[in-house]
């Protein structure tokens, strides 16, 4: 294990059999998380990341492979171990009958916290909880029941934070103030978080470093920002003026794929190409009046990811 990384996970796989047949969830992989760093697991609905964090938190029992935390086996030290790490879910049902304070309360008993009353004070007031604390958990709303899940997972002042899509639900503004919490928390305490999103302009303001999985496998990894660079092609946009039909002629004849919105044309291109493309329309006689360039992000890698491997 590397002496850097809190977390290494090696060779982990996982799969569920049946009489009549078995599904890979996870297949072979293997990262690590290091000190303070806030990696990124992302992937379509069904690719595994759920399975991996379940395995992580000692919840399934791996086919093969290991985990290893603060370089610790998690299945030999599981209870000193998971003494050190938190995990928050939006999908995660929490006791209906409870109120917000007796939930923080009894979470808090999970931990060997010196001064219970204090710190679940300090967290109220850190997540905005006070105004709740009194209410049932059945009558609180989506974005107050993932306010109440991430809060929760800070109870124990954890060293490794599983987070799964911790900003949804919640309004812009609440998820903005969530955003820069964990920042801030990553900054001072040096806590290391698993991080997973569908969120991608969260990702890359977030995340150090990404992993891409799919179908159970690793299928990229590295900086948020490097990732959409394998991406060759830009999209032009360019609202008409005059000559949409000439346009269409010419992706058709220079094989650019190209989508019509109402006045515009979207053309996916080489950036290099595009200066000469705008010249040809110009000799064309072609006129637009607004025109925009957007380069591949995250969320463009994404689904190129998603595309290919599907």
């Amino acid at each position: 294990m590397s002496p850097q990384n809190v977390l290494e996970v090696s060779s982990l796989s996982k799969i569920f059999k049946s009489k009549s047949k078995s599904f890979t969830a996870v297949d072979n992989v293997s990262f690590g998380l290091k000190k303070g760093e806030i990696l990124g697991l992302l992937g379509p609905n069904g690719a595994g990341k759920t399975t991996t964090i379940q395995m992580l938190l000692g919840i399934l029992t791996p086919t093969s492979g290991s985990i290893k935390y603060f370089g610790q086996n998690l299945e030999e030290h599981r209870e000193s171990i998971l003494e050190q790490v938190n995990f928050s879910s939006t999908y995660t049902h929490l006791p209906w009958r409870l109120t917000v304070m007796e939930t923080l309360k009894y979470t808090s008993y999970l931990y060997n916290i010196k001064d219970r009353a204090k710190r679940i004070q300090r967290i109220v007031d850190l997540f905005r909880l006070y105004p709740l604390v009194n209410q049932e958990i059945a009558s609180l709303s989506a974005g107050q029941l993932t306010r109440l899940n991430i809060a929760k997972s800070f109870i124990n002042y954890p060293k490794v934070l599983l987070l799964d899509e911790p900003t949804a639900s919640l309004d812009p503004e609440t998820a903005d103030y969530i955003r820069k919490f964990i920042l801030n928390e990553r900054k001072e305490f040096e806590v290391s978080i698993l991080f997973t999103s569908h969120n991608m302009p969260e990702v890359e303001e977030v995340c150090d470093r990404v992993i891409f999985i799919n179908q159970g496998k690793i299928v990229a990894e590295d900086k948020p920002e490097n990732l959409p660079k394998i991406i060759k092609f830009s999209k032009l946009e360019l609202v008409m003026v005059d000559g949409l039909k000439r346009t269409i002629e010419l992706c058709h004849h220079q094989k650019l794929n190209h989508q019509i919105k109402k006045r515009a044309i979207e053309i996916e291109i080489e950036e290099k190409n595009i200066a000469q493309l705008l010249n040809k329309l110009a000799k064309k006689g072609i006129r637009y009046d607004q025109i925009s360039i957007k380069k591949p992000d995250l969320e463009d890698f994404f689904l190129e990811v998603v595309r290919h491997k599907s």
